[in-house]
């Protein structure tokens, strides 16, 4: 079973009159594995990622998450779920151990799951030092870290990440993508990422957008070897992104 099987999907975003495609026709099945969701500001990344979450429905297509089709009942899938928005809220006196468990609950985790789970996701994210501390007193990388705590406290089987790395130091990079190849050997891992050298280091697959239309699909050496050195990029692998993008419709710079 794929974790997501689109086929034609739109997306339609704005008013009726001025609105727009953000997601355009794209088809695409992931299953198990790290997958990165790359393109240029305005290719249509977060709004997928949000539709795929859903938070955003589908104005035309099919999308099945898990097995289950989109327009189904969405409860039991988002109790499957885990995501990490590019932008999150949070009430700023919580402490990081009641923001977890504050999503965990949301998720409709067993109580008696909650406890045991939360103090494994902050380990993973190495914030079990920083449990008991206010939400407000984070730097901006820890914040992101809680998030990522959040997006896997439920263990979930589909997995959507938008800009996880944002803030993180290289230290805390590293490990990141130490546990997302973790994850992924359980679950359907989507990163979305301006980082080219995060897809690399970490990903199996990459996905290549822009204006909302998939532009490629396979391994980060099928991405390399897109690329010459005509085209701009300090490796192999972005080279080979802005070979792809400045063909398309998308326009490099």
């Amino acid at each position: 079973m794929h974790g997501i099987e689109a086929d034609g999907l739109v997306v339609r975003v704005g008013g009726r009159r001025s609105g727009r495609n953000a997601v355009n026709g794209l088809s695409l099945r992931l299953g198990r594995g790290v997958h990165g969701l790359l393109g240029p500001n305005g290719a249509g990344k977060t709004t997928l990622i949000r539709t795929l979450a859903t938070v955003q429905e589908p104005s035309a297509g099919t999308l099945s998450l898990l097995g289950v089709p989109a327009g189904g009942k969405l409860r039991p899938v988002r109790r499957r779920l885990g995501y990490l928005p590019q932008n999150f809220n949070f009430y700023k006196r919580f402490k990081v151990r009641e923001f977890v468990e504050y999503l965990a609950w949301l998720k409709e985790m067993p109580a008696a799951r909650i406890p045991g789970a939360v103090d494994k996701a902050l380990e993973r994210v190495g914030l079990t030092d920083r449990a008991e501390d206010r939400m407000k007193s984070l730097s901006g990388g820890m914040v992101r870290r809680a998030g990522i705590a959040q997006a896997i406290v439920n263990d979930p089987e589909l997995l959507l990440l938008d800009e996880p790395t944002v803030g993180l130091d290289p230290a805390q990079r590293l490990r990141f993508r130490e546990l997302v190849v973790e994850l992924g050997q359980q679950a359907c891992v989507l990163i979305s990422t301006h980082l080219v050298e995060d897809v690399a280091a970490a990903c199996a697959d990459v996905v290549l957008v822009s204006e909302g239309s998939l532009v490629f699909q396979g391994t980060p050496a099928d991405l390399a070897t897109a690329g010459t050195t005509d085209h701009v990029g300090d490796s192999p692998i972005e080279r080979g992104y802005s070979a792809l993008i400045s063909g398309g419709a998308g326009g490099a710079w």
